[in-house]
């Protein structure tokens, strides 16, 4: 089974065997970096990152990554390239296409990673888009798996603003046999397109997939709870959606709902004591900066596989 050559764009472009495969290989790669073995597998091969949205976790850890894995990324922000004076996505894609192995995009727009992807003649990532941020999961996953040791039957929950990261959540995880809860006030619950995929996710996988409005419940013999930043980058912020949501803040007394064992995650960055309290965040049952560490060895083995 190969991945050399495809897009990682959506996780439901994939088979749960294909993203078991990515899992395995980053938690081997992860092992050979931890023990000092070299692991230069890209060596001359050359990684063009594209950032529209700025950011700290997703540059660092792919060009870090290439680095590891032997290779070269190039960091490219659409003010120092000609995508900031209006050549279009596909022109792009084709020019890079002919410069490198492979294009990492950090976008806002979803159709502008997808629009890479159809013109590129090389391997295409979505680094996060307002529709998806697959790279995030495969990390989260990686994560779970470390500290549960398995993916198939636990719950996890993701309390807040449906999202990008919530989305690619509803897909990866069901994917990985995960029972899935979004708990998210009225008004802030998933689009009808994403929901409309997960739930034919979630039956041809036969997990549970379910969206509830009340935090109590939603974190009810939870194995994961999952949170996110109230506003996206890039959105105005609102006191009416920060009144609601600050329902379904993680803290302690939430916390507390949930199985005892429960491991607490949130992608990053956080906004300390709004969606997630500092108590929780610095204490027992937080993961969060494995979590982040772990966006670097989900990206190599996503890499290596690929390119």
């Amino acid at each position: 089974m190969s991945l050399k050559g495809r897009h990682l764009v959506d996780l439901s472009d994939f088979e749960t065997q294909e993203l078991r495969k990515i899992l395995d290989t980053a938690h081997d790669l992860k092992q050979k970096q931890k023990k000092g073995n070299p692991h230069e597998i890209l060596k001359g091969k050359s990684l063009a990152m594209i950032f529209m949205k700025s950011s700290t976790r997703t540059r660092v850890s792919f060009e870090v990554g290439m680095t590891q894995l032997g290779g070269h990324a190039l960091y490219l922000q659409p003010s120092g390239t000609q995508l900031g004076r209006g050549e279009t996505i596909g022109d792009t894609a084709q020019v890079l296409s002919r410069y490198c192995d492979v294009i990492m995009a950090r976008v806002y727009a979803h159709s502008e990673v997808a629009g890479l992807a159809k013109y590129a003649t090389v391997p295409v990532i979505n680094g996060l888009s307002d529709f998806l941020h697959p790279c995030q999961i495969m990390a989260d996953m990686l994560t779970i798996e470390e500290h549960k040791g398995g993916l198939e039957g636990l719950k996890i929950t993701y309390v807040g603003d449906s999202n990008n990261v919530s989305n690619s959540i509803m897909q990866g995880c069901t994917m990985m046999g995960m029972d899935v809860t979004i708990g998210s006030p009225k008004g802030y619950t998933p689009i009808e397109e994403i929901m409309t995929r997960a739930d034919r996710l979630s039956k041809k996988y036969g997990t549970t997939l379910e969206v509830v409005n009340t935090p109590a419940e939603a974190v009810k013999n939870a194995d994961v709870i999952y949170t996110d930043t109230f506003f996206s980058m890039g959105q105005e912020k609102s006191k009416e959606k920060e009144s609601a949501l600050m329902q379904f803040q993680v803290n302690k007394g939430l916390v507390g709902k949930a199985k005892s064992d429960v491991i607490v995650m949130h992608c990053l960055p956080a906004h300390r004591d709004e969606e997630l309290t500092s108590e929780v965040m610095d204490g027992p049952h937080s993961v969060v900066f494995d979590q982040a560490e772990n966006r670097l060895h989900a990206q190599k083995a996503i890499l290596a596989l690929i390119v």
